[in-house]
């Protein structure tokens, strides 16, 4: 675990990976401002104010950009989120990348990677796979 010396305790990113491994996805939003953001920090990305609330994320949200990469063994996308609480973060959408389209909606879940670390994915919603 990372610690930070300005607060006592595990810093943002630590506590946010302490969490996908419980299963829970968690996001920032501070008090002061009510913003949303992610990855997580120590200070407020609209308003600085220092240490924002880790919430739960819904899971909800729209494809905002996305890129197919092709290799020899398969293809996959790396797309960039519109989260439903106004956040936007980097995963990919999971099955076939030929169906990831812009302003589709999304749900996260969380899945566990070769090497066993928590990582947050997506599945498109609705429209038959």
């Amino acid at each position: 675990m990372i610690t930070d010396s300005r607060f006592d305790g595990p810093g943002p990113d630590s506590r946010w990976q302490a969490a996908l491994a419980e299963g829970r996805f968690l996001i920032q939003r501070c008090a002061p401002c009510g913003a949303a953001q992610f990855p997580p920090s120590l200070a407020c990305r609209s308003c600085g104010a220092a240490a924002p609330a880790m919430v739960e994320a819904s899971g909800r949200g729209t494809i905002y950009s996305t890129t197919t990469v092709r290799k020899r063994d398969g293809s996959h996308n790396v797309s960039i989120i519109d989260l439903a609480e106004g956040a936007r973060m980097m995963s990919r959408v999971e099955g076939d990348p030929d169906r990831v389209r812009i302003g589709r909606p999304v749900a996260a879940r969380i899945v566990t990677t070769e090497d066993g670390a928590p990582l947050v994915v997506f599945d498109i919603v609705g429209a038959a796979k």
